[in-house]
């Protein structure tokens, strides 16, 4: 199974996304964009770390909660299609 973006991209299934707590990710790289202001409220954004195979994504609010697992070709798809709707 795979899908297509309007860009005409495609993700195959097995690049599916994933869910994860903090302690199956291990001891990874977290990192905020800067974009995201900070502020008084300890900046309402997410923070991506780097995996072996993929890119994990969490809200900076809840640190020790779920994280989202992208596979490489997903995580390229998404960021290409970010930068082309901007």
């Amino acid at each position: 199974m795979s899908w297509s973006t309007g860009s005409g991209r495609s993700c195959s299934r097995q690049e599916e996304v994933t869910t994860a707590l903090a302690p199956e990710l291990g001891h990874v790289a977290w990192r905020t964009s800067s974009y995201s202001g900070g502020g008084s409220s300890g900046g309402d954004c997410v923070e991506v770390a780097a995996l072996p195979t993929g890119t994990a994504v969490r809200d900076s609010k809840n640190p020790a909660g779920p994280a989202l697992r992208f596979g490489d070709r997903t995580w390229a798809v998404f960021l290409a299609e970010a930068k082309r709707a901007r």
